[in-house]
């Protein structure tokens, strides 16, 4: 039976490289702002010639933490036709320095300037299906020539008003599903490994071979293990008010010091307490080089990609995992956020914290559970998962400054040591008696969400993000 709407994300939408700090509030900003562009290269001559300004709009918790995650930088990026993975961070932390300096934006044959005058950090509700919205508008003396509305949802993920919505139903994928009963069924029915369930559909979405996926798998793995690489070289201050120093080489070094030779098996406990540190210390580097505006993968979001690099780099240089295991593990994460993006949120600004930080856990849960057990029994990594998910309900988004630093940075932290104490807790007994689905909880979750005020769900106006003044 097919499911009325089934997942149709590829791997490689879910998991995405492009500058930090934030997904929703500069790689979708970024990537709307170039679409937005793109569409103005095909407006007629004699609008295009009329033009003299482009205006935007920020709504939401983009409005409200935007300055903080560079949403306005980004948004010039993007209309100066810079794509997220191609993006110099370096450069990209150096636009609006200047607040005298404008920007040249093609339209047609002319060129309009943009300036930090013309981003507008909108305070009032807006009417909106989604809590970060942007609208930018091409103008002539005020008075609007066109306009596009656009949502970011978390993950980098965007939507434009009035676009045709693909119905999922009709993309012909061989094995589809819209949650963890509908993919175990198909598992059964087909007697699928999970690995050939979703390469097959990722081969079918995407129509890359499997080498192609491959490879491509093992590059997110090489960004996500870079920005760990880097943010155990780099230390100092992070950009921003709250001049919060650098603690992953730290970690680092005082892991080493205490550390004993020879592999660490999963599940095993160590003499010392280094395996923490260890595993402290990478999801602490990546997320620090994400605050400082690195390159980094969405895992699933920008503020949770501490998370996945963390416990993969911990997979392949401590467990020693070989390329094929932590492909395979990289497998099992995906589906755990395409679950839930597709049946509540990755967003920050819908679900809280949980929706980001609560998803990479599970996810991570996940990765490790099918990393370990050759077979990678859909209970135990559904089991994993939802205790990962269960773990983080009700947690909020309340960044302080609107940076992703505090309390986001350890968090990503938190989440990993979560991840992993969810897959020694689904992998001690039986997982086939787990009592709570990994469907369920995504429903708590969901509704959890929903019910959470909005001003815990990153607009800095709650939570630890009061405590700014001690900072």
């Amino acid at each position: 039976m097919i499911p009325v709407s089934p997942i149709t994300t590829s791997i490689f939408d879910l998991f995405k490289v492009g500058p930090g700090p934030s997904s929703s509030h500069t790689i979708g900003p970024m990537k709307a702002a170039f679409d937005f562009r793109e569409r103005l290269a095909t407006l007629p001559t004699d609008q295009q010639s009329r033009a003299d300004a482009i205006h935007v709009h920020l709504y939401g918790s983009m409005s409200a933490t935007g300055k903080g995650h560079g949403t306005d930088r980004a948004v010039v990026a993007g209309l100066l036709g810079w794509q997220p993975e191609s993006t110099d961070p370096a450069a990209l932390l150096n636009l609006l320095r200047d607040p005298a300096l404008t920007y040249p934006v093609p339209v047609g044959t002319t060129t309009v300037e943009l300036g930090p005058e013309h981003i507008h950090f909108e305070r009032v509700r807006y009417d909106s299906p989604y809590h970060n919205t942007m609208v930018l508008r091409l103008t002539q003396q005020g008075e609007t020539l066109y306009s596009e509305e656009y949502y970011s949802i978390g993950g980098g993920f965007i939507i434009r008003k009035g676009e045709p919505v693909v119905d999922p139903a009709t993309v012909a994928i061989p094995y589809p599903y819209g949650t963890m009963a509908e993919l175990k069924a198909q598992l059964a029915h087909h007697n699928l490994t999970l690995d050939a369930l979703l390469m097959a559909n990722e081969m079918a979405l995407t129509g890359r071979t499997r080498s192609d996926i491959n490879h491509r798998i093992d590059q997110l793995l090489d960004f996500m293990h870079k920005a760990v690489r880097r943010g155990l070289r780099h230390s100092g201050t992070l950009p921003g008010s709250i001049k919060l120093s650098r603690k992953a080489p730290q970690l680092f070094r005082q892991a080493k010091g205490i550390s004993q030779p020879g592999a660490i098996q999963p599940g095993v406990a160590m003499r010392s307490d280094s395996f923490l540190l260890f595993l402290n210390a990478y999801c602490l580097a990546a997320s620090e080089e994400n605050a400082a505006g690195g390159i980094v993968v969405t895992a699933p979001t920008s503020g949770a990609s501490g998370v996945i690099p963390g416990l993969t780099y911990l997979a392949k240089h401590q467990f020693h995992y070989d390329k094929a295991t932590l492909r395979s593990g990289m497998l099992a994460a995906a589906v755990i956020g395409f679950l839930v993006k597709h049946n509540a949120s990755i967003s920050g600004a819908e679900m809280g914290c949980m929706g980001e930080i609560g998803t990479a856990s599970a996810m991570g849960a996940a990765f490790l559970t099918r990393c370990a057990q050759p077979g990678g029994s859909i209970q135990a990594i559904e089991a994993a998962a939802e205790i990962g998910i269960e773990h983080h309900l009700g947690m909020t988004c309340d960044p302080i400054g609107g940076y992703v630093q505090i309390p986001c940075i350890e968090r990503n932290a938190m989440g990993a040591v979560k991840a992993y104490n969810a897959f020694l807790l689904a992998t001690a007994g039986s997982a086939i008696k787990q009592k709570i689905s990994l469907d369920a909880v995504i429903k708590v979750m969901k509704a959890t969400g929903r019910d959470m005020s909005t001003k815990y769900k990153e607009t800095s106006e709650a939570g630890l993000a009061l405590s700014a003044t001690e900072c």
